[in-house]
């Protein structure tokens, strides 16, 4: 019997499933690969049954959103290994091979990614994730290959032994099935965008490890939710950000973050105002004051997960700010961090 899933989550993408399922199906071998349909009313099932019989389908009647349907996929799921893999990206030949070596061989691993590279522009990382995620202090998220806007070429910089990092992209997440449900998944309030660190910023907190992979490599297309430009993505990354330092940052540290947050978001409102982005400073709002109305919503987890913790200090939270580097020191570059 195989001990990992390969779960994809399908929404009206009949032909995304036609143009990347097939790599995964050729060059996933050691694994049940599954499509999990969120309601599609386009033809997707008819895709699925009659060009992919060997894929096994799980039909939900409505559409769950991301994080609902994994959640709802990964609670039936029978094998020890799930891998979350977002419906446009091509794995290449192998790739399973070293992500399920390290785990298997690092109990105390909860959570992997392999190296993530841009589907279109093949010779560069792919914005979410790249070679492996990190936040700075007050809870920015940069990667090994991308800080803030600037994504970096691929010339193996970063490529070698699997290294320790606070998050890992959703888009190709391979995690144990049990210690995901233990941890409560993905939260299904965000919506979409920062689920996955806040998710890893959990397994941190109660002992385990989040690790990159860059032996295995696959192409993510990207940007299929929403627009990096777009003011609703704006507003779901301040808002989700808030909520997930809410939810997760040690009561010692949490007035002060959450007082220079305050700032700093007003900060950044005022210079799209002055540059003349009204949608993008009108976004950053509302995510403050979303997030005043939300919060407390959010208190009994955050009480759970202060709780949980064994873990209060994360080495791969690092200190240094990540915007000071950017724009006062000029860093566009991990490696000059």
């Amino acid at each position: 019997m195989k001990d990992v899933s390969v779960i994809i989550l399908n929404w009206n993408g009949a032909e995304m499933l036609r143009k990347y399922l097939p790599s995964v199906v050729k060059n996933s071998v050691e694994a049940e690969v599954v499509v999990a349909d969120n309601g599609s009313t386009d033809n997707s099932i008819e895709v699925l049954t009659e060009e992919f019989p060997e894929v096994k389908i799980i039909r939900f009647e409505k559409n769950y959103g991301y994080a609902g349907g994994y959640n709802k996929v990964l609670a039936q799921t029978q094998t020890p290994y799930s891998l979350l893999l977002n419906s446009d990206v091509e794995v290449t030949e192998g790739w399973l091979v070293p992500l399920l070596a390290f785990m298997r061989s690092h109990d105390e691993v909860a959570a992997c990614q392999p190296k993530i590279l841009n589907y279109n522009h093949r010779e560069y990382f792919e914005y979410a994730g790249a070679c492996g995620g990190f936040v700075d202090g007050l809870g920015y998220p940069y990667c090994r290959g991308r800080i803030m806007s600037v994504v970096e070429r691929d010339e193996g910089q970063y490529d070698g032994a699997p290294v320790s990092v606070f998050w890992a992209t959703g888009a190709a997440l391979l995690v144990r099935t049990d210690i995901y449900n233990k941890v409560g998944g993905l939260d299904e309030r965000f919506f979409a965008h920062q689920e996955e660190i806040d998710f890893c910023w959990r397994l941190h907190s109660r002992g385990y490890g989040v690790w990159c992979v860059p032996e295995s490599k696959v192409y993510h297309l990207g940007g299929g939710t929403l627009n990096k430009s777009d003011s609703r993505k704006t507003f779901l990354n301040f808002r989700n950000n808030l909520l997930m330092l809410h939810k997760n940052l040690p009561t010692g540290r949490r007035a002060e973050v959450m007082f220079i947050s305050y700032f700093m978001d007003y900060l950044a409102a005022l210079q799209k105002m002055l540059s003349g982005d009204f949608k993008e400073a009108l976004a950053i709002v509302r995510a403050r004051f979303e997030y005043s109305h939300m919060c407390h919503e959010f208190d009994r987890q955050r009480d759970e997960n202060l709780r949980e913790a064994v873990v209060v200090s994360i080495p791969e939270m690092r200190p240094k700010s990540i915007l000071w580097c950017y724009y006062v020191k000029g860093v566009r570059k991990f490696s000059q961090l």
